[in-house]
């Protein structure tokens, strides 16, 4: 369902309005009432602006407070970042293709609603000048704190996403002494104990690999925009993650 809030004008200059399309996600779409909206603003429109506006039209998003993250086309915008006619612009709580070069040939950052082979996954990292893959199979566990789960639902903002995983496997590379990095994750629903996400970091040395896998997931639980929803016998939840970094956030 859209929105529409209509504009005199799609005019960038000073004084006009501009209209951009806003996608919500996860928790932050529950709240919305709605998976997308077309909403005007006044020109020049900064990140900033463009947050307070949206929660001004859906303040039932002020329940998230200063967690609630805010993305211009496909990357996390800072507050002053400019906002344009037309942008793509995305909502969403904290979050619970590749380059050509030689030695980035082997990573892969994947979505899929199939079933992870982690025995495969693992197998795509392995180039002769390595000694070590570590990986990484993250499932659906059964019980959380005492609360019996019956199956989870994982949601992507697949760009974006994809794009994330992309820059932490070149952090990685830059960060620790490793090779190449390997990221699949499942959307959809999912079972207990079917794998959610599986990462693997090869190596010359086990040691690199071991550090270098641990920071990967647990940047991807704080940076990639996927989100997690929770099914129990009694009810169900989306679950929020620990929150991005304070440059992220939108708002001061």
């Amino acid at each position: 369902m859209t929105n529409t809030h209509e504009a005199p004008a799609n005019d960038n200059a000073a004084g006009g309005t501009i209209t951009v399309r806003v996608l919500f996600f996860g928790a932050a779409r529950d709240h919305a009432g709605r998976e997308e909206a077309e909403v005007s603003l006044r020109a020049p429109a900064s990140a900033a602006a463009a947050f307070e506006e949206i929660l001004s039209l859906y303040p039932a998003l002020r329940r998230f407070g200063r967690s609630l993250l805010f993305a211009v086309n496909q990357e996390y915008a800072r507050p002053d970042a400019p906002v344009s006619a037309g942008d793509e612009l995305a909502v969403f709580p904290p979050v619970s293709g590749g380059s050509e070069d030689e030695r980035e040939a082997l990573d892969f950052f994947e979505l899929t609603t199939a079933p992870i082979d982690v025995g495969e996954a693992a197998r795509r990292v392995v180039p002769p000048e390595c000694g070590a893959t570590v990986t990484l199979d993250g499932y659906v566990r059964e019980w959380t704190r005492g609360r019996r789960t019956l199956y989870l639902v994982y949601e992507a903002y697949a760009p974006m996403a994809l794009s994330e995983m992309r820059r932490l496997g070149g952090e990685a590379r830059e960060r620790f002494e490793v090779s190449h990095v390997g990221i699949v994750h499942r959307t959809g629903r999912l079972e207990i104990g079917e794998t959610s996400v599986c990462i693997s970091v090869s190596a010359p040395h086990r040691r690199a690999a071991f550090e270098a896998c641990e920071w990967v997931i647990r940047e991807l639980k704080r940076r990639v925009p996927i989100w997690k929803k929770e099914f129990y016998e009694d009810g169900e939840v989306w679950v929020e993650g620990e929150g991005a970094p304070e440059e992220l956030l939108p708002s001061k």
